[in-house]
């Protein structure tokens, strides 16, 4: 064993929760990927603690997380529908998400209150509904309650990613009509100020235009165009279009001194900062990346604010626990992989890159910029020429240039969907400033992705 296995192994043994909750995480990613590994996992983590009591610990923690990702995967994978496959059933559905574009048309998610085929049978399943183009599908807020008619089917080789999601089937739409209502319970409240939110944001600003803002504050990118899309891609832009830690990061920048400032002790923002986090991460939809955030978010307000060194990596063992405790299969999701990729690459990374280049006497906020652009390029960019075939050579040059105008956006836009909670009008002035921002910044997409072999298919 090198040294610097020993020196890991050793600042392991000296932090024994990191090790137990890692030992968990371990049990909870082995269990649906590779049960065969659960005790072999369960031997290394008992040997690796170098105390007989924690090494039992250790392997407790695997064989825990693996039975705990076994008992959820059992509960997640019950389902009534196999044997309706084939038939025609209409049913009355809750739509968690807007359509998104495909080849063929759009999909969507929803969950399945009440479905008739035959005599009738009771579910409450997700599934994928998939509209045709042809299908003529009615204006529906998220959260509105549709009756749909179509053929229910198993979910295609391409659509294993809405499995990930907790879809059980899908249905081929034929018809659908709005019933005027809406899903209760605490959903209904997010619901609604989403939809206050999404008027704020498109108050005062062209189309393509509030698409991008919806999508730099929300996640919510279904109304860009497959132009803008794709040039975001190629530019290694896309991150912004998603809800992730950034988001949170910058929620989190942003209402802390507001809260400060108005007086609130340290309980007080303590409280305030995670209630924003609860709301904010169902509100960007709920997605695998967006989950690790707020975990990763919650644990770093509560050990700063209680005045605790804040250990990034307990935070993000955390945060993968949580995740996977909440869907075992999770670490399929590529929004997932990329997440904690990003963040293990920064955390490893950047500091000495950074440091490196004020040596150079590269200015402070530049080598910052820079420093975490390339470690989270270089921490990403084996997922992505995995995934998507490709690797872009503009990438770190694109987000360079895009930073400066990146917190703005996403704080003014953040602020504006909070004032537009009250009226969408107070945000229009908001929206007027962002207006330049947002066009520099799909500028900064387009231009990069226009380059001459700005990526390399692979």
């Amino acid at each position: 064993m090198d040294a610097a296995a020993r020196a890991a192994l050793h600042r392991l043994r000296a932090h024994p929760r990191h090790l137990l909750l890692g030992a968990f995480v371990a049990g909870l990613l082995a269990a649906p990927l590779a049960p065969s590994l659960v005790l072999l996992l369960a031997l290394a983590a008992a040997l690796s603690a170098g105390r007989p009591a924690l090494g039992l610990l250790s392997a407790v923690a695997v064989l825990a997380g693996a039975i705990g990702a076994h008992a959820r995967l059992d509960a997640l994978d019950r389902t009534q529908l196999p044997p309706l496959f084939g038939t025609t059933v209409v049913a009355r559905v809750v739509l968690l998400e807007q359509p998104r574009p495909v080849r063929y048309g759009h999909v969507a998610l929803v969950q399945v209150r009440a479905l008739a085929a035959g005599g009738g049978t009771g579910v409450s399943e997700r599934v994928m509904l998939r509209i045709g183009q042809r299908v003529a599908w009615p204006a529906a807020p998220t959260g509105a309650i549709v009756d749909v008619r179509g053929r229910l089917r198993a979910l295609g080789p391409f659509e294993q990613y809405e499995a990930l999601r907790g879809a059980h089937a899908a249905i081929s739409l034929e018809a659908a009509a709005v019933t005027g209502t809406v899903r209760g319970g605490p959903m209904r409240f997010v619901d609604a100020v989403r939809a206050r939110a999404e008027r704020a944001l498109s108050t005062g600003l062209p189309a393509p235009q509030a698409a991008l803002l919806r999508g730099m504050t929300l996640g919510q990118d279904e109304a860009l165009d497959a132009r803008t899309r794709a040039d975001f891609r190629t530019s290694s832009l896309a991150h912004v279009l998603a809800a992730s830690g950034q988001n949170v990061a910058l929620l989190l920048a942003l209402a802390l001194p507001l809260l400060a400032w108005t007086g609130l002790g340290l309980r007080g923002r303590l409280l305030g900062s995670l209630a924003l986090i609860a709301l904010y991460v169902p509100l960007a939809g709920a997605g695998p990346s967006i989950q690790r955030a707020g975990l990763m978010g919650a644990a770093t307000t509560v050990a700063a604010l209680a005045g605790r060194p804040a250990s990034r990596w307990y935070a993000l063992l955390l945060a993968a626990a949580g995740t996977l405790a909440l869907n075992p299969r999770a670490s399929s999701d590529i929004g997932w992989q990329l997440s904690f990729a990003a963040v293990v690459a920064i955390a490893l990374l950047a500091a000495p890159m950074r440091t490196a280049l004020q040596a150079r006497r590269v200015p402070k906020p530049v080598a910052e910029a820079l420093a975490v652009s390339l470690a989270a390029t270089l921490g990403t960019a084996p997922l992505l020429a995995l995934h998507f075939h490709q690797l872009s050579l503009v990438g770190v040059p694109a987000n360079l240039l895009a930073a400066p105008a990146v917190a703005p956006i996403t704080w003014l836009g953040m602020l504006a969907a909070a004032l537009g909670q009250l009226t969408p009008a107070l945000a229009q002035p908001l929206n007027a400033i962002n207006a330049y921002l947002l066009a520099y910044v799909a500028w900064v997409a387009h231009t990069a992705a226009t380059i001459p072999h700005a990526r390399i298919p692979l």
